[in-house]
């Protein structure tokens, strides 16, 4: 049996998924729905992450665990949007997640109110909508657990793991003008073969967050998935790691505060959304929230 929940590492990506994001509004009431929670997340077809306000309001710690940084860089902006309360959602039919997810937000009312919720899903085999493949860097098998989750520390700590949450949009119609080689810049990939360019200048995407080029380095584990909201459309942006320091390592220099050089990403995409969550590990097949004095 799985000692963290199994949907951070499964594999390929969800065909369709939702973001749900609640605020604490009676800490009270807490305790009741944190036990309907247990009974009703998995951590396969739902994975659970606590905010540091939720943690705090049980008189709680969690080791390595903060709000999102509102991150100013060159010329770029990372906005901070953090909530109590994450709940990813994974299935096959969007109605079925539909009728799950309302569910969830009865059985945690009134303690948590659901006010944010984002559909995601899989395009072709793991696509961003501009056509580039994504999470090609991706660790795998043991190299992926070692990244994104916690080895060692007290109980109900070990086989947890971090959460870093953005939620980016495209300018589509910008992107698609541009030409083919120009857009390849931007990501440092082929879109034609996903081959990494060698020449790609040093503000590609690629070169931005290579993980082994900092020190330490910076693996993390990404589950991105992109979304369609309207007229808006572009990425939802999930990345697993033992802590959150790799991640912003990643996010600082993309923003241009190690060197000053912004990733390329940033001319075709902004974040609009960011968020931190902890993911607590399992104790026989459920939430184990020792950690949250709970259970």
């Amino acid at each position: 049996m799985s000692y963290y929940q199994p949907g951070i590492l499964a594999t390929p990506v969800p065909p369709q998924a939702r973001h749900l994001f609640f605020a604490l509004e009676s800490v009270e009431a807490l305790p009741a729905a944190l036990e309907k929670l247990m009974q009703r997340v998995d951590g396969k077809s739902a994975v659970v992450g606590f905010g540091k306000s939720l943690v705090n309001a049980l008189g709680a710690k969690v080791a390595g665990l903060r709000p999102f940084p509102a991150m100013t860089g060159v010329g770029v902006d990372n906005p901070s949007t953090q909530y109590a309360l994450w709940c990813w959602l994974h299935g096959e039919d969007r109605g079925e997640l539909l009728n799950r997810s309302r569910a969830l937000e009865v059985a945690l009312a009134p303690a948590l109110r659901l006010v944010q919720m984002n559909e995601a899903f899989r395009h072709m085999s793991g696509h961003d909508l501009t056509g580039y493949e994504d999470g090609t860097e991706n660790p795998h098998d043991e190299a992926a657990v070692a990244a994104a989750l916690v080895a060692e520390g007290e109980d109900g700590l070990v086989g947890g793991s971090f959460a870093a949450i953005q939620q980016w949009q495209h300018d589509l119609n910008g992107f698609n003008a541009m030409p083919s080689h120009e857009q390849d810049n931007i990501i440092g990939r082929r879109k034609s073969d996903n081959e990494e360019l060698d020449d790609a200048p040093i503000c590609a995407h690629v070169k931005r967050t290579a993980q082994e080029s900092f020190t330490p380095e910076a693996f993390i584990v990404r589950r991105s998935m992109p979304w369609i909201e309207g007229d808006r459309a572009g990425l939802m942006f999930l990345a697993f790691g033992h802590s959150f320091n790799a991640f912003e390592a990643q996010l600082r220099r993309m923003s241009g505060l190690e060197d000053g050089i912004v990733d390329g990403l940033y001319r075709m995409s902004r974040p609009i959304t960011g968020g931190y969550y902890w993911c607590p590990p399992l104790k026989d097949g459920q939430l184990d929230l020792r950690a949250l004095n709970i259970g």
